[in-house]
């Protein structure tokens, strides 16, 4: 029990660090300010494939690498999440450059809600009604900034659009993050390295001509891709993803925070009401998470006390067959 205690204080401190880091990620692109963001996201791919590589070196994870290389269905995935991976970067990186970051924020707080509609469509995952008044909620706030504003949100559409996909492809691939980032870098690799050392022609794109700083920033930018991505793995094998769901809010609040308070973005009339959606779409989402998880475990203790003496029933585990037995009858439409 006390293994399992400290098991899971150490996935909440991963969490914790992960998406802290990802919510103030946006003071580091800010500093790059006089960097393209195509430019920056070249210097994100090839820095953060030095870094992996390195890690793998240390790690002797290149087994793994090879295996995988050898699946021609996983290099097919992960050709697409490499795609998809590097829009919703640039993306980001640009919604930072031209003072968006709370539309950066927004696509953040709607991708939870876009994965929901992502499981029911393509991996037959049935909506609880509440879960469906909260994507609802969600869609009117959206509709809300299109009629009365005549405003689309499309940077908070096009991030959680493109993180939602990318989350459902590498769930298909089923491979670490790990790995799977080197893959993808790999991918990437060669249209960043042909840009900046082949096409590329700015003020800055030519590393012998900047200053010491402005280098060390665009190295860094393997740091901040990947060590954030190491602490949520951490964390994602010691934590429930009901843990991990709430834990994920501090990087678009941070984010929040920042553009309002730090950044003097406008938070306009148009953003409040479409926040204000959002928010009580989370909120209900959230509660409707919880009553589910407690009822599975009221009914697992019932099963528990009316289990044979002979048989070891742990809690986690009835609680699973639980959640297994409501998934299949979800998908058999009952």
């Amino acid at each position: 029990m006390d293994d399992q205690l400290k098991r899971t204080q150490q996935g909440v401190l991963f969490a914790v660090l992960a998406y802290i880091m990802w919510g103030i990620a946006p003071i580091y692109f800010k500093a790059l300010g006089d960097v393209s963001p195509f430019e920056i996201l070249c210097h994100r791919v090839i820095w953060s494939f030095i870094f992996l590589a390195v890690l793998l070196y240390f790690t002797k994870g290149w087994g793994l690498i090879k295996t995988t290389l050898k699946s021609k269905t996983k290099v097919l995935y992960l050709l697409v999440t490499s795609v998809t991976i590097g829009l919703n970067w640039l993306i980001f990186i640009w919604a930072i450059s031209v003072d968006h970051m709370l539309d950066a924020s927004l696509g953040y707080y709607i991708n939870p809600l876009f994965n929901v509609l992502l499981g029911m469509i393509f991996l037959n995952e049935q909506l609880r009604k509440m879960q469906w008044f909260a994507v609802a909620l969600a869609s009117m706030g959206v509709l809300v900034q299109l009629i009365v504003f005549g405003s689309v949100p499309i940077i908070a559409i096009g991030l959680a659009v493109t993180f939602g996909i990318y989350g459902l492809l590498r769930k298909k691939v089923n491979l670490d993050a790990f790995t799977g980032l080197f893959i993808e870098t790999l991918v990437l690799l060669p249209v960043a390295l042909a840009y900046l050392f082949i096409f590329a022609d700015t003020a800055t794109s030519h590393l012998t001509n900047n200053h010491w700083q402005l280098n060390a920033l665009l190295i860094s930018a393997g740091i901040v891709t990947t060590l954030p991505l190491l602490c949520f793995a951490s964390a994602a094998v010691r934590l429930r993803l009901a843990t991990l769901g709430f834990i994920q809010y501090i990087g678009p609040s941070l984010m929040f925070l920042l553009a309002v308070f730090v950044y003097g973005e406008a938070f306009t009339s148009d953003k409040i009401i479409t926040f204000a959606f959002i928010w009580a779409a989370l909120i209900l989402f959230t509660w409707d998470g919880l009553n589910n998880n407690a009822n599975n475990k009221k009914q697992a203790a019932v099963l528990k006390q009316t289990a044979p003496l002979d048989v070891e029933v742990t809690t986690e585990t009835l609680v699973q067959d639980i959640n297994s037995a409501d998934k299949n009858a979800n998908q058999q439409g009952k």
